[in-house]
């Protein structure tokens, strides 16, 4: 959890209030850094080379991707509302205007945080930074302009980018990352994915939604390698509905531009013969993404980078330096926006003297494809290799009011529960808008929930958060709205 004292968030810094902080990089972890530092009343820069903080996540990744996601759930539901005797022309598809929605969304949300930064007197520098020392940086301005500037404590706060297979670089725009994909340049009408993990999922869900045929390898058993696979059955069986193929046990053992499009080479042992070599218009790799720490004069400070590339930090993400703090995606998985937002927060209390500690018990995870799948806290994977004891509550979403009457009883929501103390210790949600209900499990996991609180917390109905309530009463044999019989 992350701890503090009861001071509260309004009082203002135990620390000299003209201590200088710098935040090197924009994203969720830095701008929240940043951001409440400065209402903690001390003198903040944040630097960025961006025109408004945002990072990776607003202006090439979850933003983005997100309103992308909408659309292709909007086009789906079209599709779909025929079971319900409502039917749709096909739809026809603007990609620039597709394009500019999306730019606009970035640009508005981008802008709202450059308006914070300036109401909160953060000075925010346009431009890279590098090391001179611990507390020296030397800034280079994106007009080409040099700053050299010294700080009492400095934040890290560079992210990552996409892993980069150099058995599969092509120099040809029909290879795209993450952020190539996202630019919607065309329609491919076959589109590879490399990588059965959530952004390969996400955006080969937005092409299929678009009318590309999509192909997606994996080279483990299952997709979302990561995830509990009773979550991710009902997410496979959609997708092999939308996608051409998803392979699994399967590598890219090569690639090949031929002009007109990109000749993939496939090796699995369980490949029937036409599926080792095709043909596709663009390809996607999504295979992972690595630490930004290789930062110019790092090593004149103190800082220490494990062989992964991860900065190490401890728990109030203070580095070996104890001048420099480190947050987000450079310290380590998961690699998520949230999880750096809250780690930022922490390096800020923490330099502000604050008692302070990042010490989650749960940190959420969600992918938003469709259906979204969602999870948090200790899994059954996890407890399985960990070889600990737990008890499995599960609700299904056919049993869901809610569920039925928008037309996906395809779901399923989860409690791990210790069966001594009936504390919840994870919470696994599949289904439409997942990503929402997670939160809840959250909630119970870092108050110290015990099943039958969850139990007996009134819900909504109809709604798809009853789910939650009733997966607890699974777990007493009591759901209203699943018979379990009696043993003899």
């Amino acid at each position: 959890m992350h701890e503090t004292t009861s001071q509260t968030r309004d009082q203002k810094s135990t620390a000299d209030p003209k201590l200088r902080v710098a935040v090197v990089g924009g994203g969720p972890g830095g701008y929240a850094a940043a951001f409440l530092a400065a209402d903690l009343g001390l003198h903040v820069t944040l630097i960025d080379p961006e025109v408004n903080p945002g990072g990776v996540c607003l202006y090439r990744g979850c933003i983005p991707s997100k309103a992308l996601l909408h659309v292709a759930k909007l086009i789906e539901e079209s599709q779909q509302s025929a079971n319900w005797g409502i039917e749709f022309p096909a739809p026809k598809i603007d990609l620039t205007r597709l394009r500019t929605w999306k730019e606009g969304v970035v640009k508005k949300l981008t802008g709202g945080l450059g308006l914070l930064s300036k109401q909160r007197h953060v000075e925010y520098i346009q431009g890279r930074a590098a090391f001179e020392n611990s507390t020296t940086l030397r800034i280079t301005k994106n007009d080409s302009t040099e700053v050299v500037l010294n700080f009492d404590r400095i934040i890290i706060a560079t992210g990552s980018r996409p892993v980069i297979v150099p058995s599969l670089k092509l120099d040809t725009p029909r290879l795209m990352d993450s952020t190539g994909a996202l630019n919607l340049e065309e329609i491919p009408g076959r589109l590879l994915v490399v990588g059965g993990g959530y952004i390969g999922l996400e955006l080969g869900s937005v092409y299929a939604a678009l009318g590309t045929r999509v192909t997606v390898v994996e080279m483990l058993p299952g997709i979302l390698p990561g995830a509990d696979r009773d979550l991710v059955l009902p997410l496979h069986k959609r997708l092999e509905k939308m996608f051409e193929a998803i392979l699994l046990n399967t590598t890219v053992a090569s690639l090949k531009d031929e002009g007109s499009g990109i000749r993939a080479k496939f090796e699995g042992a369980s490949l029937q013969d036409k599926d080792r070599e095709k043909v596709f218009d663009r390809v996607l790799v999504s295979v992972g993404r690595k630490p930004n720490s290789e930062i110019p004069g790092l090593d004149t400070t103190q800082v220490q980078v494990n062989p992964r590339g991860f900065i190490e930090v401890n728990k109030q993400l203070q580095t070996a330096d104890p001048f420099i703090y480190a947050i987000g995606d450079v310290v380590g998985e998961p690699m998520l926006a949230h999880k750096a937002s809250h780690e930022g927060r922490v390096a800020a209390e923490a330099i502000a003297g604050h008692k302070v500690a990042f010490e989650p018990n749960a940190i959420p995870a969600v992918v938003f494809t469709d259906p979204e799948v969602a999870w948090c806290g200790l899994t059954e994977t996890q407890a399985e290799k960990e070889n600990r004891e737990i008890k499995v509550a599960k609700f299904p979403w056919g049993a869901s009011g809610r569920a039925v009457t928008i037309d996906r009883p395809d779901g399923m929501t989860k409690l791990i529960v210790d069966p001594r103390t009936e504390r919840v210790l994870g919470v696994g949600i599949v289904g439409a808008g997942a990503g929402e209900l997670i939160a809840e499990g959250v909630l119970a996991i870092e108050m110290g929930a015990l099943a039958s609180d969850v139990a007996m917390t009134i819900h909504p109905h109809p709604t798809l958060s009853e789910t939650v309530m009733e997966s607890a009463e699974v777990f007493y044999g009591t759901s209203t709205h699943i018979y379990r019989p009696k043993r003899a």
